[in-house]
């Protein structure tokens, strides 16, 4: 089994860390490929960086389809272009905020969620109300780190995600879901330090991606996530093109 997890910014070094993460949950047989987009920003904190993130997941869903990709997850917690993914692939793609919310409800009556920056919190929010968790998160604070400082071991992101982690506990939450894949890689520390479950969306999307691969079970196709028409497409979007046969060529050349 292939699955591919798709960090949605550019930035390689955390692709790997994600990577790190994926591969040590995965089930004996299981390959999992982390990969960064061609094109895309180097952190997502924003709507419009979210939307300039979708084309370069696109590209690797594609790539994927072409190499025989079992399963795909969306490594940043905004979920970014999930819905235009799963359209676009003939396996699972599951995005790790979902992934993030579902197992944290099976961990406790409720739970919160701690994110980077504050603008982030509306979105994570909205996503919780999307997948029917809303009544469950007891709150979503942030701890106003960017992104790409949670790479950086000697700042006090770890610390300050900590901190906010135990707020949350403190506050009625039985878990708390991590809402960064930046954060991927010191989840056990979190919950060592908290004394309860921190989840982390990774890990769960990998597990579940996998779990629906040996089940058989996939997207289904016969209403809004049907491969989109074959229609032109201009500009920097013309390599975007699909065939009528649904044999994406975007990224072909990536």
């Amino acid at each position: 089994m292939r699955i591919r997890v798709v960090n949605p910014n550019t930035t390689s070094s955390m692709t790997a860390a994600i990577g790190t993460a994926a591969a040590a949950v995965a089930g004996p047989g299981t390959i999992v490929e982390a990969v960064t987009p061609s094109m895309g920003p180097a952190s997502i904190e924003s709507h419009y960086e979210e939307a300039l993130a979708v084309p370069g997941l696109l590209e690797q869903i594609a790539i994927g389809e072409q190499q025989g990709v079992d399963a795909y997850v969306v490594a940043c917690f905004g979920d970014p272009g999930l819905d235009a993914a799963r359209e676009a692939a003939s396996g699972p793609v599951i995005g790790i905020a979902e992934a993030g919310f579902h197992a944290a409800a099976l961990l406790g009556r409720r739970f919160g969620v701690v994110t980077t920056l504050g603008r982030t919190v509306g979105r994570a929010h909205e996503l919780a109300e999307r997948y029917g968790f809303a009544s469950l998160v007891t709150e979503i604070r942030a701890c106003e780190v960017p992104v790409l400082r949670l790479e950086d071991p000697t700042s006090d992101a770890r610390a300050l995600v900590i901190e906010e982690c135990r707020a949350v506990i403190a506050g009625g939450a039985d878990a708390v879901v991590l809402g960064c894949a930046g954060m991927a890689d010191f989840c056990a520390e979190v919950s060592r330090a908290i004394g309860a479950p921190a989840v982390d969306g990774v890990a769960a999307a990998t597990v579940l991606a996998e779990s629906l691969v040996r089940l058989g079970l996939t997207t289904g196709k016969h209403g809004e996530y049907a491969a989109p028409p074959a229609k032109p497409m201009s500009g920097l979007l013309a390599g975007f093109e699909r065939q009528p046969a649904a044999d994406a060529t975007v990224g072909a050349d990536a």
